[in-house]
């Protein structure tokens, strides 16, 4: 769709750090914004920014075709948009709100159900730094209807339309999320060792984004192992045990918790001892599936 047919109008509901950096974006990008929160005091900063208000949930549909939801979930989409029901019918509802992927399936529905057409998102962003060169949104739902408006969300960070399935959006973005919680537990728990051992974070933190260069490898590699069952011989999975061990040493040495390690370790364990009842290598992905 050229510039000149795409709307150049949208409509912001909820305003959370999330929605308020989407208002940022698209005024930036010169999308004219009107916005609705239930806390007024955060309507009145964006509308400082150059927002419009809508007094209402209803006059934030009325307002444009496009809506853009940034909920906390989507029982949230219900509460707000089920007191303005007779307002959907003909508009495009965009829910960017993090939830499941059966969630969003259900909400898709509904949001149907009441006229308007529906498009799932997952926003993949460093918080709520959508300006990220690093950040990008899924989308999912019916193809034209991504392509008739994948231009005017495009200021909200690069879009990735991944298939017609209502929930394929969250699927992706639940599966990247299961790598970061994590993650981010791991890193407080390595840089709680450092300096609990007397040593300055800072100092580690250079050889942590050094071996994190490792990482595009390592999936690649356990990728093509996974699409085939999985990653296993008895010998590696003794020697990840032993590892983990030696992990939950180190930390609990200088008073650190490691709850989470041992957790790794509880997979490692389930997985040697599988592999013994079974006489063949089981993975803990294989374990992870329900397949042993």
């Amino acid at each position: 769709m050229s510039e000149q047919t795409t709307p150049r109008s949208v409509s912001v509901v909820g305003l959370g750090p999330m929605g308020q950096a989407m208002v940022r974006a698209f005024l930036d990008a010169g999308v004219e914004v009107t916005v609705w929160n239930r806390s007024p005091e955060k309507i009145d900063a964006m509308v400082e920014l150059g927002a419009r208000r809508a007094a209402t949930v209803a006059a934030a549909l009325d307002a444009n075709e496009v809506i853009v939801l940034s909920l906390t979930d989507y029982a949230a989409m219900y509460a707000v948009l089920g007191r303005a029901t007779d307002h959907l019918q003909g508009r495009v509802i965009a829910n960017l709100s993090s939830d499941s992927p059966e969630q969003a399936r259900a909400g898709a529905a509904w949001v149907r159900s009441h006229g308007a057409q529906f498009l799932s998102g997952g926003v993949m962003s460093a918080g709520d730094n959508i300006a990220h060169p690093a950040s990008y949104i899924f989308y999912s739902g019916p193809r034209a209807l991504f392509d008739a408006h994948a231009e005017l969300l495009r200021p909200l960070s690069p879009p990735e339309y991944l298939g017609t399935d209502d929930g394929l959006a969250q699927v992706f973005y639940q599966a990247l999320l299961v790598i970061f919680h994590p993650w981010l537990l791991a890193f407080d728990q390595a840089t709680a060792v450092i300096e609990r051992s007397g040593h300055d974070i800072a100092k580690f933190v250079p050889f942590a984004i050094r071996s994190a260069a490792t990482f595009p490898y390592f999936m690649q590699e356990f990728s093509v192992a996974n699409s085939n069952g999985g990653w296993a011989t008895l010998a590696g999975l003794k020697m990840m045990d032993a590892g983990a061990q030696h992990i939950i040493d180190a930390s609990q040495e200088v008073g650190v918790d490691a709850t989470f390690s041992y957790a790794a370790q509880a997979f490692w364990r389930r997985a040697i001892a599988a592999s013994e009842r079974a006489g063949t290598p089981v993975s803990t992905y294989a374990l992870m599936r329900g397949d042993a």
